[in-house]
């Protein structure tokens, strides 16, 4: 695991803060493997060594680490994971419950729901598709958990995954999408949007209105 210290006088500046920038870091210690694989786990310390939080680390990123957690007792693994992603759902589940087959929702919003860099729509109801964003390193590095967790928190088999090029570009990911689980949504559907009908490419998130 990394270690990231925060420079003297920094630490305050954290305090509530989901970002850590490189000019707040004095130094990283640990693998070279682990410095450069985005979304390594790493620990952040005062200047005297004292924990502040546990965050995800990204070299390639302007933004060098996202906090996972402040708590020292809370260890970032699979049963993190599943306890962010079931309780974002838990607090959607009645409008997931009264979805329409045109409908789509916002299930996840990244830092929202502890989850930095994911973003999770849900279109026609539990029949239809979970869309999903990894636009960090840390959430990326833990796609699988998360995807996991969704289809059971939700019961949706199908699960795609939209690539945001500029997002990723910026995060050193390497620029991908397609089916994560089930079926491709297809290449258009119909959307309703306060009574508003849309024609929506669920692959790219372009939409169009109908005519």
């Amino acid at each position: 695991m990394l270690i990231i210290t925060i420079k003297q006088g920094k630490e305050k500046s954290l305090l509530g803060q989901s970002w850590i920038y490189a000019s707040a870091i004095e130094k990283v210690e640990g693998k070279p493997q682990e410095k450069m694989k985005p979304g390594s786990t790493a620990i952040v310390q005062s200047s005297s060594k004292q924990f502040i939080a546990r965050a995800a680390y990204n070299s390639k990123s302007q933004i060098r680490a996202r906090i996972w957690s402040f708590k020292e007792d809370e260890p970032v693994d699979h049963a993190l994971i599943k306890r962010r992603v079931k309780a974002a759902i838990e607090k959607k589940l009645s409008a997931i419950k009264k979805a329409g087959e045109n409908q789509l929702l916002t299930l996840i919003k990244g830092e929202d729901e502890g989850l930095p860099g994911l973003v999770v729509q849900l279109f026609g109801g539990v029949q239809g598709y979970l869309i999903c964003e990894f636009n960090a390193g840390g959430v990326d590095a833990w796609k699988v958990a998360i995807v996991q967790s969704l289809m059971a928190s939700t019961g949706c088999a199908n699960v795609y995954e939209r690539c945001d090029d500029l997002m990723r570009k910026g995060e050193g990911l390497p620029l991908i999408d397609g089916a994560l689980a089930g079926e491709e949504p297809p290449d258009e559907v119909m959307l309703t949007d306060n009574g508003v009908r849309y024609a929506l490419d669920l692959k790219t998130g372009h939409k169009s209105k109908f005519r």
